[in-house]
């Protein structure tokens, strides 16, 4: 991913894909595990690109832009003016932040990039966005699958999938080879900001888990 522009390949989209049926385009998670997912993927994306990093000196960990520059793409730009106007908060805090609008904004982005139809009503129900071609929907959890089967360790952005699929609790429901020892062992190949990045997704995810109760 080229640390000037971040239009594509985008992370989020793989993960969105992952997230949903590569036909229909039903989601396979619960809509708030859904957008705290994403949240940490479009975390991932700026991460893996070098936009944004950790401080660690501070308590809580807290996130800060390295490159304010403009990305190339509208759903990030925006995501980052966040991070550069508002420094002090704290990893989680994003997370729930952009975990209210981000499913919404990673979809109105699909369809105009043609990667998903537009929602289309049938009657009284509306049919989600469904993946414009199959195959291309079906890649990147078939990637994963490789990958686990194969015992090969991925590039970093597809550890950062792995990776959040754990932290949802999904990836024993969706990666059909899946390990939780490669899972865990692909995760800790990743630099620390990232592993603190999916680590605090979880706990995100828990937090939501326990509040539905």
């Amino acid at each position: 991913m080229a640390e000037s522009d971040l239009s594509s390949p985008s992370l989020v989209d793989d993960l969105y894909f992952v997230l949903h049926d590569n036909v229909t385009g039903h989601p396979l998670l619960h809509s708030r595990l859904t957008g705290l997912a994403l949240a940490g993927g479009i975390l991932g994306e700026l991460m893996l690109a070098e936009r944004v990093a950790l401080d660690f000196a501070s308590d809580p960990e807290r996130l800060y832009a390295t490159a304010p520059e403009a990305t190339g793409d509208p759903l990030t730009r925006a995501v980052l003016g966040h991070i550069i106007a508002e420094p002090h908060h704290p990893v989680g805090t994003w997370l729930l932040f952009f975990a209210r609008t981000i499913y919404a904004d990673v979809t109105a982005r699909m369809i105009a990039a043609k990667l998903l139809k537009p929602p289309v009503r049938h009657l009284l129900k509306q049919q989600p966005p469904a993946p414009a071609d199959m195959n291309t929907a079906a890649w990147p959890l078939a990637r994963l699958n490789l990958a686990v089967q194969r015992r090969r360790p991925p590039v970093d952005g597809d550890c950062v999938l792995l990776g959040l699929l754990a932290a949802a609790g999904c990836a024993q429901r969706i990666l059909s080879e899946h390990d939780p020892r490669f899972v865990a062992a692909a995760t800790a190949m990743l630099p620390m900001p990232l592993r603190r990045l999916i680590a605090q997704t979880k706990v995100a995810v828990g937090q939501a888990v326990i509040s539905r109760r």
